[in-house]
């Protein structure tokens, strides 16, 4: 580790550091910082010692800014509407003053954006997400913002999901998940996170809640395909996992579940001019007020003689978090608000929330590779007393029964010739690094935490325990870097710290 900053004041668990996006050309990391709804602007030529120069103040643009890109002395800043599911906008400034440039509106809830290979477009993903009574639901889309004229005379196109409604029931049929009560498909396709093919031509952006991924032909600012992601056996060897927090201890085995990927980030790569994307397999669900689709295993009926007796003891699969919305065995229908889920549904299949993994695609939408167990197994011998821990509690084994380690960041790094994928796990913390220049057989390199697992809840509290919930990582070349070797930053939401960590390659010996 080469330094940290720690955001002031009360942070811990507010989003104080989160979104990190590095300016090569003034040696600046940009800081979103939802806590006080502005982006922190960090000196970085001094690695050891970062100090916050300047802050942008997202206050006076409507609610809080969500991501922040930079490319060739212009800042892009993604900031959603005091009413999350009114339009939001993205607003631009230069890289060095911090002068505001401009804006544009872009959809509802602009969550991520990312600027194309040439700079000369902005890519937003407008994620739409309903209101908790679950009555306005906006359309999720991508705006394609053409900078080529400049900010004064930037252009936005809008790529929506329109063209699928009337399709829902094929969609489904492929996999993907449309479930939202009553929702047309260009509503409930909620656009996370985007990356840009190397060729600047398309881009594949996540549906997380959908379990797909959906196409983007940049050029003509148009979905062109959804992509279903398929299931995870979970009973096959290799896709083990530890399905409670109530098995007073490390279980990781096989269970007759199906995982669904639903993941968060992503990014891009390509070797020998093929791209490949991958995915942090996070897992998300819908929980709100109007329609909640997350149910324990235990509380739910299942088919007679289609799971193992004693199934739904706590100790197995009974705390296990699940969704409603499929598996189900009988016609009822979850999404029915009319619908007791727990009394009216049988199912005979079990669907759990993420793939505690990452995976490799080819950009047709095959899977090449999946991490299986392997988050859990390293994580298990590394971190015996911390296993499964969420970010603001040191509490052994409690997200075992939902999502485990919970992966959610990721980010690719060109070092010597050889692609690295370095990837966030949200809950119990810290970075895996794989080698991933051949994409069907990628391989471990290291596992990174310097959270402090002895530290008491005030001790987490008053920010003694290091990084806690990894969110943004943004990779710095060794040509982009103040020291002249690469980086990696981190912006940790719970903690509130930003933290910057030196790369360098070890001999087989030094592993």
């Amino acid at each position: 580790m080469l330094g940290t900053w720690q955001s002031g004041g009360d942070v811990f668990d507010e989003s104080a550091a989160e979104i990190v996006a590095h300016d090569p050309m003034n040696q600046r990391l940009f800081v979103v910082n939802a806590n006080d709804r502005t982006v922190d602007v960090l000196d970085l030529r001094d690695p050891a010692h970062l100090t916050r120069v300047a802050t942008i103040d997202a206050t006076r643009e409507g609610g809080a800014a969500n991501s922040v890109a930079v490319r060739n002395g212009l800042v892009a800043v993604a900031v959603e509407a005091s009413d999350k599911q009114a339009n939001g906008k993205v607003v631009f400034y230069d890289a060095d003053t911090l002068g505001k440039l401009g804006e544009v509106k872009v959809g509802a809830l602009p969550d991520m954006l990312t600027f194309t290979p040439d700079g000369t477009r902005v890519l937003v993903a407008n994620e739409g997400e309903p209101n908790d009574a679950y009555d306005v639901d906006p359309e999720g889309s991508v705006s394609v913002i053409d900078l080529s004229g400049g900010v004064a005379s930037a252009r936005v196109d809008t790529a929506d999901f329109r063209a699928f409604d009337g399709r829902e029931e094929e969609l489904r049929r492929r996999g993907v998940r449309i479930f939202g009560p009553a929702a047309r498909a260009s509503q409930d396709m909620e656009p996370e996170y985007i990356a840009v093919s190397p060729d600047g031509d398309h881009a594949w952006v996540t549906l997380q809640e959908n379990n797909a991924i959906g196409v983007l032909d940049i050029n003509s600012a148009s979905i062109v395909d959804v992509i279903p992601l398929d299931f995870k056996d979970h009973s096959l060897p290799g896709n083990e996992l530890d399905a409670s927090n109530r098995d007073n201890g490390i279980d990781i085995r096989n269970w007759p579940v199906r995982g669904m990927y639903l993941p968060d980030a992503l990014a891009s790569y390509s070797i020998q001019g093929k791209t490949y994307y991958i995915t942090a397999n996070e897992g998300d669900s819908r929980d709100y007020d109007g329609f909640g689709e997350e149910y324990r295993v235990g509380d739910l009926r299942l088919k007679d003689g289609v799971f193992p007796e004693g199934i739904q003891d706590d100790a197995r699969l009974g705390r296990l978090k699940v969704t409603s919305t499929l598996g189900v065995a009988n016609g009822c229908q979850p999404s029915d608000p009319a619908t007791d889920v727990e009394a009216d549904c049988v199912f005979d299949e079990l669907y759990a929330y993420g793939g505690r993994s990452f995976s490799i695609w080819s950009e047709d939408g095959d899977q090449l590779y999946d991490s299986g167990s392997e988050f859990e197994r390293i994580t298990a011998e590394r971190l015996p007393n911390g296993f499964n821990s969420t970010n603001d509690e040191n509490a052994f084994d409690n997200r075992s029964d939902d999502k485990g380690p919970e992966p959610e960041a990721v980010t690719i790094g060109t070092i010597d010739g050889r692609v690295y994928a370095f990837i966030g796990l949200e809950r119990v913390g810290g970075l895996m690094v794989y080698d991933v220049t051949d994409p069907e057989h990628p391989a471990f390199v290291q596992y990174m935490n310097n959270r402090d697992f002895g530290a008491t809840d005030e001790q987490l509290k008053e920010g003694h325990a290091g990084d806690l919930g990894p969110e943004g990582l943004a990779f710095i070349a060794e040509s982009d870097s103040p020291t002249g070797h690469p980086m990696l930053a981190v912006g940790n939401e719970v903690s509130g710290t930003t933290t910057l960590y030196g790369i360098r390659l070890m001999n087989q010996d030094e592993r």
